[in-house]
């Protein structure tokens, strides 16, 4: 059925119709293409201010003024209930990012019995990672699990990169991660790597890569739970599991 036609029965029953909407999101999509080509938004929509639409990539959030003229990056604070609205759309966009990831491409530290599980982003040559890694043991003693997603901080095509690859290459990526954790040289854990897998193993790196880069991480470790909020650095095993327990209790 057409507009018109939709419109016109619409006003039969005392409704008032309108195409501004429409108009509006129109100018707004238009403006969001032209500023990122080639890049689709999860969701666009009228935000809880008047006139301003709301767009979210993910974890980024921006808004746009109707007219598709003015752009803001910044955080919505809705005053009366004291809640960072953005904030709460980009946790959101980096649980459904965090789901997406294959898990199978992941390397899990898994405990007996499995009561919260966090996602971490490491750099081999990172020391708070190789920190928080020794103490691996710890973590899964009070029933976490440790998903590990690679984060090369100095980028693809980098020694920290390939030892990355190496390592998601070996056959058992455990022993290998604790290998490498331990200092390990690039040459050395080439030696473990399962030469055949080579091409599947660097593209897990460079997705979980693209994935960090998504999400929003900067710096190793970055760890994130399950509803998508973010635990910046290193944290020792017992004052994570308070973190997650209070957190679980809200």
């Amino acid at each position: 059925m057409k507009k018109s036609v939709i419109a016109a029965v619409l006003l039969c029953f005392g409704v008032q119709f309108s195409y501004a909407d429409d108009a509006n999101l129109a100018k707004v999509q238009s403006t969001l293409q032209s500023l990122m080509p080639g890049t689709k938004a999860d969701s666009i929509g009228e935000s809880v201010i008047p006139g301003i639409y709301e767009a979210v990539y993910g974890a980024q959030v921006i808004y746009v003024s109707q007219d598709g003229r003015f752009m803001i990056e910044g955080d919505v604070y809705d005053i009366d209930r004291r809640v960072n609205l953005t904030e709460g759309k980009r946790q959101d966009g980096r649980m459904r990012s965090i789901q997406n990831l294959d898990t199978e491409s992941l390397i899990v530290f898994k405990p007996k019995e499995t009561k919260h599980v966090i996602t971490a982003f490491t750099d081999i040559d990172c020391g708070y990672c190789r920190k928080l890694h020794a103490e691996i043991s710890d973590y899964n003693d009070l029933g976490i699990e440790i998903r590990y997603a690679a984060f090369p901080r100095s980028g693809p095509k980098t020694p920290s990169y390939y030892k990355a690859v190496s390592v998601w290459c070996a056959k058992d990526r455990n022993k290998a991660m604790n290998f490498a954790k331990g200092g390990a040289k690039l040459e050395q854990l080439q030696q473990v790597a399962q030469v055949e897998n080579g091409k599947a193993c660097e593209e897990s790196v460079g997705k979980q890569f693209a994935a960090a880069r998504e999400v929003g991480v900067t710096g190793t470790p970055t760890l994130f739970m399950e509803n998508g909020q973010i635990i910046p650095g290193y944290v020792p095993a017992d004052r994570l599991m308070k973190i997650l327990s209070e957190k679980g209790a809200q």
